[in-house]
């Protein structure tokens, strides 16, 4: 598998800087400075690009999987979900399809391993778990396939917002012990099974006034090649996350963004980008935004 830290290449929706142009201005200085620069997907109906757009498995290999979540269903949002196979004709990729319903940012990568939420089995109902199990360690090309309880309030069923992976054998997971104990035991228990270490940082949604808002999640950051970019929230556990962070991946550049605006929708820094790993040219491959 692709992972993070091989990642030189971001893609952007291109209904970002339209949405949030003052959060999006800040943070394309942020990754200018990192010298990471941007290109928009073109024809985006939302921000949450991670989730649709295709995973990537290998240099030019890359799987696209059904988007429809069940949590866009509603007519108010069944609008909003974005038409793939156009997006990614006129950015010409060409990924293999699969028809497993799952969402992107319910895929947590290592070299060998995949994490996601169970509810992946809820979404796919006409597969066995055996099957379903066995065809994503297929199209993943991994033989390690774990799968964690999806948190009870995050109705996206999500694992980005809870756990990433450091190493292979190590993941860095949010510190949970506000939430409920049956959840909790088995969140450890699913990690304990999988033989991994796990390290905890600061967590703390708990004085948002809805369920959907993400602040206080600093898990949901961007890692590429060379940098990570932290969302902070103006709390006091911005500066324990971040200095957490700054020890976990020394030798990269950590920067830091305010993420409220975009947290209040209902995702931060992971779930807006699609960064991925290639040898094309920068001068061929990126376009900087200009107003």
């Amino acid at each position: 598998m692709v992972t993070d830290i091989q990642t030189n290449a971001l893609y952007l929706a291109d209904c970002l800087p339209k949405q949030h142009p003052n959060f999006f201005a800040d943070f394309e200085s942020i990754l200018n400075s990192c010298d990471i620069y941007i290109q928009l997907l073109p024809g985006t109906k939302d921000i949450w690009v991670v989730d649709y757009m295709p995973v990537q498995v290998s240099l030019n290999e890359f799987i696209q999987f059904v988007y429809n979540p069940d949590y866009l269903q509603s007519e108010k949002w069944i609008e909003s979900i974005s038409d793939v196979d156009s997006i990614c004709e006129r950015i010409k990729y060409k990924p293999i399809k699969s028809n497993i319903v799952l969402d992107g940012g319910n895929i947590i990568k290592s070299t060998d391993k995949i994490i996601m939420c169970d509810k992946v089995f809820i979404e796919n109902p006409s597969y066995t778990r055996r099957q379903l199990s066995n065809d994503l360690r297929e199209l993943f090309e991994v033989d390690k396939l774990y799968f964690v309880p999806q948190q009870p309030k995050d109705f996206t069923g999500h694992a980005d917002g809870m756990i990433r992976f450091l190493d292979s054998n190590t993941v860095i997971i949010n510190d949970y012990s506000k939430e409920n104990m049956d959840f909790q035991r088995a969140f450890k228990i699913a990690l304990d099974n999988a033989g991994l270490e796990y390290i905890e940082i600061p967590y703390n949604p708990y004085d948002n006034k809805k369920d959907e808002d993400a602040k206080g999640i600093y898990i949901n950051y961007l890692q590429m090649e060379n940098a990570v970019i932290v969302p902070t929230f103006g709390t006091k556990e911005d500066e324990i996350a971040v200095r957490q962070i700054e020890e976990l991946f020394k030798g990269q550049t950590i920067k830091t963004i305010d993420s409220n605006e975009i947290a209040i929708k209902g995702g931060i820094l992971n779930c807006i980008t699609w960064n991925i790993w290639t040898k094309k040219e920068k001068n061929a491959l990126y376009m900087r935004y200009s107003q």
